[in-house]
């Protein structure tokens, strides 16, 4: 019973690596969400800040040269509280980002399977309790 995203559903990717955030950026829009993708987290956050169209999902790479996944997660839900949130990792795990008091949603490593990748994203947003 997958769900597929609507096109008033807003993601905001942000990835140092370019193409792994095209890649992202693609799936999402092929599943029906509405996208922006980030090279740079202070852009992404600068966004979240000042556009009139608040994401309703931000999927975000843990290792940035600016800044970690984790502190652009605690920037943005100061702005944005009710923002989702889905980290991304080839160099974390799980067990490791529990010792900070910022967490995401969901917690995917990387590389990940397409599939489980846009289930993953269609179940943190419809099945979310804000």
């Amino acid at each position: 019973m997958d769900k597929k995203g609507s096109k008033d559903e807003l993601v905001y990717i942000v990835d140092d690596e370019e193409l792994l955030g095209q890649l992202a950026e693609t799936l999402l829009s092929e599943a029906g969400y509405q996208t922006r993708c980030f090279i740079d987290p202070s852009e992404a956050l600068r966004a979240v800040r000042d556009d009139g169209a608040r994401p309703d999902l931000l999927v975000t790479d843990y290792v940035m040269g600016s800044m970690t996944g984790l502190e652009l997660i605690e920037e943005c839900r100061r702005i944005h509280p009710a923002m989702r949130t889905i980290l991304l990792s080839g160099t974390v795990s799980e067990t490791y980002i529990h010792k900070f008091n910022t967490r995401p949603d969901c917690f995917i490593s990387k590389p990940y399977p397409v599939a489980a990748f846009v289930r993953t994203v269609n179940e943190t947003m419809h099945h979310h309790t804000a």
